[in-house]
């Protein structure tokens, strides 16, 4: 009778101390889901693509396309909206983390390259700046590092989501993109919109809880 009140114990202590483990984490789920332009075609690696604001989705007012300017000094530019609608900003390629892609994907690590020159000896690579010492913010600029996933790297990945109810069709499909990198499994990433601030008439990318909607426009030439 002991021994059974014991076998007892022992099974209870034994399904109490395995009922009381963390669940193992949800693997990331792995989208097979192309980003597509406004011409309804998938983009492609290689190819440039201006990114053009959507005439709704977006709080910001209007403005054209995203393009390169500088912002306190000459040196570093910084991603800005142009304020003119029909600018188209300059054209941009599109580079993920897997160099075997043949085409974006949605929700996947990606480096955002400006294809243009300045005068700043710096790469056109987007990257997320540190916090602004007199404004707060985090401004989206240039002179990142493309490929090289890991720790040193961390700031200069983005990712294309799909925003608003867009039903998919050609030029109804909205994205947005966030700083949200998934390089660095060790890192402690804090996840954002990359949308709008308005200042003094110019128009700043930054880490923001309202996102620009975005579109993508394959250049010709």
């Amino acid at each position: 009778m002991k021994l059974l009140v014991l076998l007892q114990f022992l099974f209870s202590l034994s399904y109490l101390t395995t009922s009381q483990q963390p669940a193992a984490p949800s693997p990331i789920p792995i989208t097979t889901t192309p980003v597509l332009d406004i011409d309804g075609n998938e983009l492609q690696i290689g190819l440039k693509y201006t990114i053009l604001p959507t005439q709704n989705g977006s709080s910001t007012g209007g403005g054209g396309g995203l393009a390169l300017a500088p912002k306190n000094r000459p040196c570093p530019f910084y991603v800005t909206q142009e304020n003119l609608e029909s600018s188209n900003g300059l054209p941009a390629r599109f580079m993920p983390v897997d160099n075997k892609q043949q085409v974006i994907k949605l929700s996947t690590d990606v480096n955002i390259v400006f294809f243009a020159a300045t005068i700043c000896v710096q790469s056109t690579a987007w990257k997320v700046g540190g916090t602004d010492e007199i404004t707060g913010r985090r401004y989206v600029m240039s002179g990142g590092m493309t490929g090289r996933p890991g720790l040193e790297t961390i700031s200069n990945w983005f990712r294309i989501e799909r925003y608003g109810n867009g039903s998919g069709i050609n030029n109804n499909v909205f994205y947005k993109i966030v700083f949200c990198p998934g390089v660095c499994s060790n890192c402690k990433v804090v996840c954002a919109n990359v949308g709008v601030f308005n200042e003094n008439g110019k128009r700043w990318l930054g880490l923001n809880d309202e996102p620009l909607a975005v579109r993508f426009k394959k250049v010709l030439n």
